[in-house]
């Protein structure tokens, strides 16, 4: 085998090893670039959906994770700063996935020690999709943050753009799904 040859071999070798370990979010409901379901959408302003939040699953977090943090968020919002669906944080390291409804603030499905914190619908708890009518679809970025510490110092009256400095202050990887929704 010529240089090249063992060059390439080696470089193929070695993507293939990173992206094994690659940090991944997933979610049986919610599909890469593919439409929500009403299931997972609001109930309330126009909308008449289940407004369950997803199961969420995540693997391959790095190397000195201490907590993780999710959140929803939509960009193509028309509030000029976007809309926070979902926050939640000091989730512990040990913990990979959310269960199908977690977002409730009444069922505490949520990991011992998390804290769910303000949305921009004003409180804690998850949010679902409710974009106005006749826009085009909006793109929702469900987000796991690996962090670097074990909790941020924040409760459950933090606004979601507190929450998201203290992420990017303490965050190590992140991993997105995208999907999108419209009406």
């Amino acid at each position: 085998m010529n240089k090249l040859g063992l060059l390439t071999l080696i470089y193929l070798s070695s993507t293939a090893m990173v992206s094994a370990s690659e940090f991944l979010v997933t979610s049986p409901q919610i599909k890469a670039g593919d439409n929500i379901v009403n299931e997972q959408v609001f109930n309330g302003f126009g909308c008449q959906g289940g407004n369950i939040s997803p199961s969420l699953h995540w693997k391959n977090p790095p190397t000195g994770t201490k907590s993780f943090a999710v959140t929803v968020y939509d960009p193509d919002a028309p509030t000029g700063s976007g809309w926070w669906h979902w926050v939640a944080f000091n989730i512990p390291a040990d913990v990979r996935s959310l269960p199908e409804g977690a977002g409730s603030s009444e069922n505490k499905r949520m990991p011992m020690g998390s804290i769910q914190s303000r949305t921009d619908f004003g409180k804690p708890g998850y949010g679902g999709p409710c974009p106005p009518a006749g826009d085009e679809a909006h793109r929702y970025k469900f987000t796991v943050y690996a962090l670097k510490t074990d909790q941020l110092p924040l409760d459950e009256s933090a606004p979601a753009a507190m929450v998201g400095f203290y992420l990017h202050q303490n965050m190590l990887e992140k991993a997105v799904l995208e999907a999108k929704y419209g009406r």
